[in-house]
C-alpha cells in the first residue's frame, strides 16, 4: 500500500540515522588526501581555510535549499524527484541517466577501491587482488542492504559515530604534534589573491563535501519526513564543516602549507607527529581511512539505488526496477543493479582512468534542483511547505552563483574533461526520445 505520497517502503528510518548517512556519506576518503591538494594549489593558510570554510558554506546554503523541497516533496530519488515535479521528466530522467552511467559507479568503485587498499594494512594480499576485493566488499554492502534498511542504517551509524570521533580527534590532537608552530601560519595571505586559482582548489574541497544532498534520496523511508528529513540535512552539513575545519587548521599547525603540499598521506604525516600515538599513526590513521571508506560505500548503497528506484516506480525507468522485497521491504532490484555497476566499475581500468573527472558532473543537475525551490514557489504556491528556506532568496542565490562559477571555470581550466561530462549527461537525451517513444507504442 502506498503511503499519502505515494511511497510503498514503510518510513521506520529516523531522524539520529538519516543524520548519520548525511555525514557518512558526506566524510569519505577525501578529507584525508584533499587537504595536501589545497594546499598545493593555494600555498598559504588564509586561502587554504578560506576555501574550505567556502565549500562548507556552498554545501550548507545547498542543504538549506534543498531541506525545503525535501519536506514538501519526501519522494523516493531526492534530487530527482525535485526535477522531475519542477520541470518535467526529461531534466529528471538526464539526472538518472548520469547516476546510472557514472555517478553512482564511480562512487562506488571508488570507495570500494580505497577500503581495500587500506584494508591491505591488516589483512594480506597481494595488491594486484585490490580490485577483486574491492568488488566483493560491494556485493556484500549490497547484500545488507538487501536484507533490510534497518540493518544498513544501523552499522551506517555505528561506522559513522566511530570515524567521526576518530577524525574529529586526529584534528585536536594534531595541536600536540612535536613539530607544530602558530608560525605555520604566518604569512596568512598573498600580496593578490587569484579567483580562478580559488575557484580550482574550490572542486576537490566539494567532492569532499558532496553527499550532503543524499539523505534526500531516502526520502521514501524516512520516518515524518516534514520534521525529519529538512533538520538532517542541515544539521549533517554543519556537522561536517565543524569536523572538516578542525581538522585542516589542526593539519596547518602540524605542518608548514609546503609540508601539507608535498604530503601524498597527510593524515599519516599528521599522526606520526602526535606523541599520544607512538608508533601507532599510522595504524590508526589507515584503520580510520578503512572505516570511513565502507562507512560511505555503505551509505552511498543506500542513497543512489534509490534513484534507481524512483525512476523505474515513476515510468522512467525499467518497471522491474522498482521492485520491493516482500521480506525485507527493500528496493532489491535497484540494490542488485548498484552493486553490479559498482563491481563493473573496479573491475574496469579504462573507466577507473576517467572517473574524477565525472565528478563534476552532478553539480548542473544540484543547481537545477535549488532553482527548483524559486519555480514551484511561483507554480504551486499551496504546496505544503513545513520549512522554508532560511535567507530566501539569497541562500539558494548563492549557491547558483557558486555552482555556475565553478563550471565556468572547469570548462576554462579543463575544457576536455568537462565536456567529456556534458556530453555524457547530453547522450541521454536520445535515450530519453527513444524510451519515450516505446512506451508511447506500447500504450497504443
Amino acid at each position: 500500500m502506498a503511503d499519502q505520497w505515494g511511497e510503498r517502503m514503510p518510513r521506520s528510518v529516523s531522524l539520529l540515522q538519516t543524520i548519520t548517512v548525511s555525514i557518512g556519506i558526506t566524510i569519505g576518503s577525501g578529507i584525508f588526501r584533499v587537504p595536501a591538494t589545497v594546499a598545493a594549489q593555494l600555498h598559504l593558510p588564509g586561502p587554504i581555510l578560506l576555501c574550505w570554510v567556502l565549500g562548507g558554506l556552498i554545501a550548507l546554503c545547498g542543504a538549506l535549499t534543498v531541506a525545503e523541497l525535501a519536506g514538501a516533496l519526501p519522494r523516493s530519488g531526492g534530487i530527482f524527484a525535485y526535477l522531475l515535479e519542477g520541470y518535467g521528466p526529461l531534466p529528471a530522467f538526464l539526472f538518472g541517466w548520469t547516476e546510472l552511467t557514472v555517478l553512482r559507479a564511480a562512487a562506488l568503485g571508488a570507495i570500494a577501491t580505497i577500503f581495500a587498499e587500506y584494508l591491505g594494512a591488516f589483512v594480506p594480499f597481494a595488491a594486484a587482488h585490490v580490485r577483486q576485493t574491492a568488488a566483493l566488499v560491494i556485493v556484500l554492502v549490497g547484500a545488507l542492504n538487501y536484507f533490510g534498511v534497518q540493518r544498513a542504517a544501523a552499522v551506517v551509524s555505528a561506522t559513522t559515530a566511530l570515524k567521526y570521533a576518530v577524525l574529529f580527534g586526529l584534528g585536536l590532537l594534531a595541536f600536540t604534534a612535536r613539530d607544530g608552530s602558530d608560525a605555520h601560519f604566518v604569512p596568512a595571505w598573498p600580496a593578490h589573491l587569484q579567483l580562478s586559482l580559488l575557484a580550482t582548489a574550490l572542486i576537490p574541497v566539494m567532492w569532499s563535501y558532496d553527499g550532503w544532498a543524499d539523505p534526500a534520496f531516502m526520502a521514501g523511508e524516512i520516518s515524518n519526513p516534514q520534521r525529519n528529513l529538512p533538520r538532517a540535512l542541515i544539521i549533517g552539513a554543519l556537522c561536517v564543516m565543524l569536523v572538516y575545519l578542525v581538522v585542516n587548521v589542526g593539519f596547518l599547525y602540524a605542518l608548514a602549507p609546503a609540508q601539507m603540499a608535498g604530503s601524498k598521506l597527510i593524515a599519516a604525516d599528521v599522526a606520526a607527529q602526535v606523541p599520544l600515538l607512538g608508533g601507532a599513526g599510522a595504524t590508526v590513521v589507515a584503520a580510520a581511512v578503512a572505516v570511513s571508506a565502507f562507512s560511505g560505500l555503505n551509505a552511498s548503497m543506500m542513497a543512489g539505488s534509490r534513484v534507481f528506484f524512483a525512476m523505474a516506480d515513476r515510468g522512467l525507468f525499467f518497471r522491474a526496477v522498482a521492485r520491493v522485497s516482500a521480506r525485507f521491504d527493500s528496493p532489491s532490484v535497484a540494490i542488485w543493479l548498484a552493486s553490479a555497476l559498482g563491481v563493473a566499475y573496479v573491475l574496469e581500468n579504462d573507466f577507473a582512468q576517467l572517473a574524477d573527472k565525472f565528478i563534476l558532473g552532478i553539480w548542473p543537475f544540484y543547481a537545477l534542483a535549488v532553482a527548483a525551490v524559486f519555480v514551484l514557489r511561483r507554480r504551486r504556491p499551496d504546496l505544503p511547505r513545513p520549512y522554508r528556506v532560511w535567507g530566501y532568496p539569497v541562500v539558494p542565490l548563492v549557491f547558483l552563483v557558486a555552482s555556475l562559477f565553478m563550471v565556468l571555470n572547469a570548462v576554462w581550466t579543463d575544457p576536455r574533461g568537462t565536456l567529456v561530462t556534458l556530453a555524457i549527461i547530453v547522450a541521454g537525451v536520445p535515450v530519453f526520445a527513444v524510451r519515450a517513444h516505446l512506451a508511447k507504442r506500447d500504450r497504443s
